[in-house]
């Protein structure tokens, strides 16, 4: 009600939004009618929602108060894009603040956590994070104002609650200005994280290298950092991993777990010999079948252009693309992936061999290998894709028409 009072005076054009979330019943209701009357008074445009947010929250499987917080804020979103509004403004205050970053620390908070909330994110704006809520509440008795109070605010059965009426009076008897020395030290603790995020923005971009879907970083060099556990984590946490499995896999560095593999929701992080490497999930690619006439075939971000070649050529011993004697070959052919027992003749050799002793031959990675591809022609693999044909169908003096599987230029790797 302060906010609106400020705007109101200052003659700044706004509208009203309330949410009622129907938790307290009557009371509830009775905001709703104080609100409405409130913007008659000062004749500005009042938006009203009322919410089912205990059933909202079983539905989700979250707690009342989040699911309250997810209903506010996506039906403030919806009202911003309706009506074309500059911003949204909210009235936290600074002992908001403080309850905030107390309970990120609860939360095992990174450093980040200490930052609370910004006096500006996108279209949200909090003018009165400064002002304490004595300051607030004497401002609004000088001016002769109404609010109503809401009751679930005494109770302490909420965690914000519990610090607001338990803890942080506690620490104010303890020190009068705690609070203000708190929120300093919080201040400076936010200025050294941004000072962090400049200098990890300039190391991961001197240690990270990226080869198509997939990150590479050096364990021996890795291994020489300092603060390694929160390097790994503000590297891999926009990729769904969490600081439990960060932890898991600095264990596993620290025994040289070689092989070990890590997952998120859409991504896998393998523990390689020589790099930590991180890649999207597993692709289960349905079989595909490459006709007589194909000119193309894409695998992932990999696209190779397949030309027919007739007469004198010459021969591409490239081992990521394939020259095929065609007349041995039958058509269609089949793109699968890999299965173990998978045997081939590799180029060069009389006897078969396992895909799999293969693999850890040429040392692909294990975040790799689950991507390997085979070309069949029938029963037989003619081709490890991107790595090695069989002897069986390479090209010979008796060749007269070859198939060539060649890797565009702008392809990416497997």
């Amino acid at each position: 009600m302060v906010l609106a009072h400020l705007l109101h005076v200052s003659g700044f054009s706004f509208s009203m939004a309330h949410c009622n979330f129907g938790l307290r019943g009557e009371e509830s209701q009775e905001d709703e009618d104080f609100i409405r009357e409130m913007a008659k008074q000062m004749d500005v445009k009042v938006y009203v929602k009322k919410f089912e947010t205990k059933q909202y929250g079983s539905v989700r499987g979250i707690s009342t108060q989040m699911a309250a917080r997810e209903l506010r804020y996506n039906w403030f979103e919806e009202l911003l894009a309706l009506n074309s509004y500059s911003g949204l403004l909210l009235a936290h205050h600074a002992d908001d603040q403080l309850e905030t970053v107390l309970l990120n620390m609860l939360r095992g908070t990174g450093i980040e956590g200490f930052y609370g909330m910004g006096e500006t994110r996108g279209q949200i704006i909090r003018p009165l994070l400064p002002f304490h809520r004595t300051e607030i509440h004497d401002f609004a008795l000088m001016n002769n104002m109404d609010w109503r109070e809401d009751s679930s605010n005494s109770q302490i059965d909420y965690k914000r609650n519990f610090l607001r009426h338990r803890i942080v009076p506690e620490l104010r008897n303890f020190d009068q200005g705690a609070a203000e020395i708190l929120q300093y030290s919080f201040d400076r603790i936010k200025d050294t994280g941004k000072a962090f995020f400049y200098l990890f923005d300039s190391w991961l971009e001197n240690n990270l290298q990226k080869d198509g879907d997939f990150q590479y970083i050096n364990i021996e060099r890795f291994s020489k950092a300092s603060g390694q556990r929160t390097l790994l984590y503000y590297w891999l946490q926009s990729f769904g991993f969490n600081f439990m499995q960060i932890s898991d896999l600095y264990r596993s560095m620290k025994k040289q777990e070689s092989g070990k593999t890590f997952y998120s929701r859409e991504f896998s992080l393998n523990l390689d010999r020589e790099f930590l490497i991180l890649g999207p999930k597993d692709s289960e690619h349905a079989e595909m079948e490459v006709e007589e006439s194909a000119i193309e075939l894409k695998i992932g971000k990999t696209h190779y252009e397949i030309l027919v070649l007739n007469g004198d050529f010459e021969t591409d011993r490239s081992s990521g693309n394939a020259m095929l004697d065609r007349d041995k070959l039958n058509f269609p052919l089949k793109v699968r992936n890999w299965v173990t027992g998978d045997k081939f003749r590799p180029l060069g050799m009389k006897k078969f061999k396992k895909i799999s002793d293969l693999l850890i031959d040429l040392k692909v990675p294990l975040i790799h290998k689950r991507n390997i591809k085979v070309l069949c022609s029938g029963e037989d693999i003619v081709w490890v894709i991107g790595l090695r044909i069989d002897d069986r169908y390479k090209l010979s003096q008796f060749t007269k028409t070859a198939l060539y599987f060649k890797m565009t230029k702008n392809a990416e790797s497997v």
